[in-house]
Parts: structure tokens; sequence; C-alpha cells
């Protein structure tokens, strides 16, 4: 990950973006963080988007919470309760 001070960016974001387009860019003000600069080479927008959703982001959580509590099905388990 690449990180560049935009007060003293010394070429145009495109330049940055096409030099690392394998890597996000983080964009900072004075040393804070202010936006992202992420390749679609390997994604599409609406993954951006939901990995951004703070209801997705809350209904993943407690997936992982109760995977790790045990509350779990097997294949063929899941396969009977949606048949």
């Amino acid at each position: 990950m690449k990180t560049i001070e935009i007060s003293t960016a010394s070429q145009p974001l495109s330049a940055y973006a096409e030099e690392f387009s394998n890597e996000m860019i983080v964009l900072t003000l004075h040393g804070k963080a202010i936006a992202v600069v992420a390749s679609f080479k390997n994604a599409d927008p609406e993954s951006l988007l939901l990995s951004m959703n703070p209801e997705f982001l809350e209904i993943i959580q407690e997936a992982r919470e109760e995977f790790k509590a045990g509350k779990k099905l097997s294949l063929e388990e899941m396969k009977r309760e949606l048949l």
C-alpha cells in the first residue's frame, strides 16, 4: 500500500494510479487519511460498495461470531434446511 500526501503530490493522481495499479493508494491531507484509490482490475463496483456497507459488514461479523461459537451447518444440513 502506497501513501501519498495530497498537499505535496508531485504528479496527477492518474499517474500514481497507473504506477501503483496493483496496490491501494491512501491519500492523506496533513497526515490524516482522507481517501483510497484502488484498482478495479480484480474487482467490480458492487463488491467495493458491499465491502463498505455498514449493514453488510455487520452481517459478516455476526456470521463470523456464530461460526466461532460453533453455530454452523454442514453442506448436507444446509441442503436439508433449504430444500
